[in-house]
């Protein structure tokens, strides 16, 4: 494959979104052919599983399940949409990928990461991003940012993960860390507290840095 695959992480309310967005005009500009998806989601069945994960009751599913949901969606993501571009030579920028996994029911839920790890391995093969931009700041204000709600959950909006309470978050924030310590030359760990100029800056110079053709 002659793309290159780059994910954006971190916890709610990080920017991810804006910033991927940002960078994808970047590389335009700079004559890449760029594709933008997300996780869950990124392709037809992906998103119809990504209604079960992503509204309703914080309690709905445990770990596990919400881990097996995730790979399947993450399956037919990958044939649909991620590894037809990266085969074609594209770049391919999506908004959350396994690291999220790994953090959300790992270190939020708890899932066993041998058994992430494998199901990983059943659907991705060696697959691993180029780079990934994990964008970090403080839990008060990411779940500020994202205007999380309390009372009854409206199955239209897409907030299941940001109403599962503070200490699930820090979970979070600290597995995306620990993730960044692991595996420094994927990774690079942005400060997404500062402003959205500031915070492009420093992901255009991790992307010029880690992929010097970009």
């Amino acid at each position: 494959m002659s793309g290159r695959f780059i994910t954006f992480e971190g916890g709610e309310g990080a920017g991810k979104s804006t910033q991927l967005r940002r960078l994808a005009q970047a590389l335009e500009a700079r004559g890449h052919s760029v594709v933008t998806t997300r996780e869950p989601g990124g392709s037809p069945g992906a998103e119809a599983i990504r209604a079960l994960l992503v509204t309703g009751a914080t309690g709905r599913w445990d770990g596990l399940t919400e881990a097996l949901l995730h790979y399947a969606a993450r399956r037919d993501h990958l044939r649909c949409t991620i590894l037809p571009a990266l085969e074609t030579g594209q770049w391919v920028l999506c908004d959350r990928f396994n690291d999220s996994t790994i953090a959300y029911q790992g270190y939020g839920h708890g899932a066993e990461r041998a058994g992430l790890d494998a199901l990983y391995q059943m659907v991705a093969g060696d697959l691993r991003p180029d780079l990934t931009l994990i964008l970090d700041l403080p839990v008060d204000v990411g779940l500020t940012r994202a205007g999380v709600r309390n009372g009854t959950p409206d199955p239209a909006v897409e907030d299941r993960y940001e109403r599962m309470g503070t200490d699930f978050h820090e979970r979070l924030r600290q597995g995306f860390r620990a993730i960044a310590a692991a595996e420094p030359d994927r990774c690079a760990m942005i400060d997404a507290s500062a402003g959205l100029d500031d915070v492009e800056a420093a992901i255009l110079a991790a992307v010029r840095s880690r992929l010097p053709e970009a």
